[in-house]
């Protein structure tokens, strides 16, 4: 059974990976900090039993090298790093910058999926389609970015591209594609009810991009409609 591990996974665009691939009969390994606590998260897992839960901050590394030790011996497809902080909305525009909550998102958004890789990558390599696709976005773009503000969510994205080009190169030679998404704005928590994108749309267009397992997307800046973005 081909399987895939995926963070943040209790809500929005995570849980409809959740969903997706469970009813495709994939073994699916759903993270989230509080896995149990999330009704729509428990209601899949009640009807699929190939979904296992686990509880995890992607923030807290001796607990993600715990998970890894439990999880050694099984291998992994795909790692989806979906898991990821927007910071204070508030606390982002010059002259009211909060760097503490700065510094938290770079942990989460730009040290997690390298560290989750890093973890993890064993498994991924007895996999048969070993792919980790990470969830960026086009606000992380240098080359788009015409509006400024939004430092810290801009900058912690724009430091995980950059960390998973290199690891792109660096997995190469084991045959590890390493995928950058744009989701688009989609309809979650996060985009708001304005984002004309639905989570449902969205997967479907990464998964396209996923399951391909195509080596020669790797290291580069994908949209989920499958079109080049630029750095």
């Amino acid at each position: 059974m081909t399987s895939v591990f995926i963070t943040g996974a209790s809500r929005g665009i995570g849980l409809e990976f959740v969903r997706q691939y469970a009813q495709d009969g994939f073994e699916v390994h759903a993270v989230a900090r509080n896995p149990h606590g999330s009704k729509p998260l428990m209601e899949v897992a009640g009807v699929h039993a190939n979904v296992a839960l686990h509880a995890l901050d992607v923030s807290d590394f001796a607990a993600v090298e715990r998970l890894g030790k439990e999880l050694a011996d099984i291998p992994m497809d795909i790692l989806i790093n979906n898991a990821g902080h927007y910071g204070p909305k508030e606390a982002q525009s010059l002259g009211k910058i909060d760097y503490e909550a700065w510094a938290d998102a770079f942990k989460v958004n730009a040290l997690a999926p390298i560290k989750l890789a890093e973890t993890f990558l064993a498994n991924i390599e007895q996999g048969s389609k070993k792919v980790i696709a990470t969830l960026s976005t086009q606000m992380a773009s240098i080359a788009d970015n015409t509006s400024g503000g939004v430092y810290v969510y801009r900058s912690s994205k724009a430091a995980l591209n950059m960390a998973l080009k290199s690891l792109s190169v660096d997995l190469k030679p084991k045959g590890v594609s390493v995928l950058i998404l744009h989701p688009g704005w989609v309809k979650t928590d996060m985009g708001g009810e304005g984002a004309p994108v639905l989570p449902a749309e969205s997967v479907r267009g990464m998964r396209r991009l996923i399951d391909s397992g195509d080596l020669s997307l790797s290291g580069t800046f994908l949209s989920y409609k499958g079109e080049g973005l630029p750095w």
